[in-house]
């Protein structure tokens, strides 16, 4: 199919949808505020509620039933593991659902349990603890070989999950609560033994939800699922100041199968940062990240992408589907962050569908992204980028379309950009596209991109590519789950 060109149109197009985005994001915002948010598939009716899952739950308790009290000052770490463990009984019985009503949970860190449900009540927030002492260190992860903040160990996750099956986490858009200001002031002091801890991070499982809640002020990632699969993360809030170190949105994580969509992310770091493990550790433990659903995201991070590949990806990353992704007030909308002694590769990386507003960068690709774990990196393990496509790409305020930067003597291959029209900003840059040690081509871009992406010509619009078939994690149907409060 063929497109002609009107750039008013186009920018015109873009500031009604950018207004009607940034008004609706004001009503979710005050919406939730006010306790829940229309469409969330959950209805709250006289001490019983509805709402959907992967799979409902035989068994039901209350947080309370175990002695938990809301008050925000009573620790409820033993309450919350009582109840996990008492509730792992019903693994084989239809499972069970642990519910948390209205109130405030203060709470350290807890595991989670096989065939198990958290619901969170609409005015719930579960509320991490801020004795840093009470929180456990675990191991660096195998395919990192190092805590990202310091050498040795890192502090377990608020919520914690390893080799489970058909776990979820869902609720009326109730918070977890990372508390994470102390986390962000000790990290700038360089007063912290271990790596700060996630909001949720689970390994080494399967049949994972995560839907319809929030997550705030994690003290660094948000939500982390690792060397897992068939994950489904929708109608997640992930709030943190723009400036707060690290906080990305969700991380996967030498993870298959994964489905992020209809989520709204402000953070400090990438709103979705897909990660396989670093340097030599990502290289030996080998397990890629593919087959990764995007979709319907919504970004602001003034400082970062919207969605980040890398620049951790040593165990490789494949078959990336994004599409509709909305970023305003972000510095760049995808970027592929790698360099000398990372390995691996990033390649079959579709986008489609972007609009943007206010950007540094709209395509970024970084080959010299330092940041290794040790000195024990490889010199001769080069990464391997290739078949990267971008199609459909509005962007206004933009200061430059394009840098992309491969590596001397190793080439990034198959870079496809179709489709797009970047309006500069009054003070871009003179020189709108960088471009070294990359090829590829380009149809319909405005302005004009470099000479590494020769123009193909308005009637090769569409070219890029974007696959058609169906992943098994889209093929999921949700079941309608009750709880009734006694």
């Amino acid at each position: 199919m063929k497109f002609r060109y009107d750039t008013n149109i186009i920018r015109n197009r873009l500031h009604l949808q950018m207004r009607e985005m940034i008004w609706l994001i004001v009503v979710v915002m005050l919406v939730g505020s006010m306790g829940g948010v229309n469409g969330r598939k959950v209805k709250s009716v006289e001490g019983s509620f509805e709402y959907t899952a992967m799979n409902c739950r035989g068994h039901s308790a209350s947080i309370t039933d175990f002695g938990g009290v809301g008050d925000g000052k009573t620790l409820n770490t033993r309450a919350f593991q009582e109840a996990v463990n008492k509730l792992s009984q019903y693994g084989s019985d239809g499972g069970a659902q642990l519910f948390v009503p209205a109130g405030q949970w203060l709470t350290g860190s807890f595991n989670l349990t096989s065939h198990f449900t958290l619901y969170l009540h609409k005015d719930a927030t579960i509320l991490a603890s801020q004795d840093i002492n009470t929180w456990p260190v675990i191991d660096p992860l195998p395919s990192y070989g190092h805590g990202r903040d310091a050498a040795g160990g890192r502090y377990i996750s608020l919520i914690f999950g390893t080799n489970l099956t058909d776990v979820i986490i869902t609720g009326d858009n109730g918070t977890i609560d990372g508390q994470g200001l102390l986390w962000w002031q000790k990290f700038h002091g360089k007063k912290l033994k271990y790596t700060r801890p996630y909001l949720f991070e689970i390994m080494y499982s399967d049949t994972i939800q995560v839907s319809n809640v929030t997550f705030l002020n994690s003290p660094s990632w948000n939500v982390h699922p690792v060397y897992s699969s068939n994950i489904l993360m929708q109608g997640i809030t992930i709030l943190a100041p723009i400036k707060s170190p690290n906080t990305d949105g969700i991380n996967p994580d030498s993870c298959s199968y994964t489905k992020i969509e209809d989520t709204y992310i402000v953070s400090g770091d990438d709103c979705v940062a897909v990660k396989s493990g670093w340097d030599e550790y990502g290289i030996s433990y080998g397990m890629p990240t593919q087959h990764l659903i995007i979709r319907r995201l919504t970004c602001i991070s003034p400082y970062s992408a919207a969605i980040a590949l890398g620049s951790e990806m040593s165990g490789g990353i494949q078959d990336v589907r994004a599409e509709d992704i909305v970023a305003i007030n972000t510095e760049s909308a995808v970027r592929i962050k790698t360099g000398v002694g990372r390995g691996g590769f990033v390649k079959d990386i579709y986008v489609k569908g972007m609009t943007l507003h206010t950007m540094k960068w709209v395509f970024w690709i970084t080959g010299n992204y330092g940041s290794h774990a040790d000195t024990h990196w490889d010199p001769k393990a080069i990464p391997v980028i290739e078949n990267i496509n971008y199609q459909d790409v509005v962007a206004e305020n933009v200061t430059m379309a394009a840098r992309l930067e491969g590596i001397a003597g190793d080439t990034f291959k198959g870079i496809c950009i179709s489709n797009a029209t970047i309006g500069m900003r009054v003070k871009a840059k003179k020189v709108p596209w960088t471009c070294t040690d990359i090829e590829g081509v380009t149809s319909g871009v405005v302005p004009k991109p470099c000479d590494l992406l020769p123009d193909q010509g308005e009637d090769k619009i569409g070219m890029c590519t974007f696959p058609q078939d169906k992943l098994e994690i889209d093929n999921v149907e949700l079941k309608k789950c009750s709880y009734v409060t006694p």
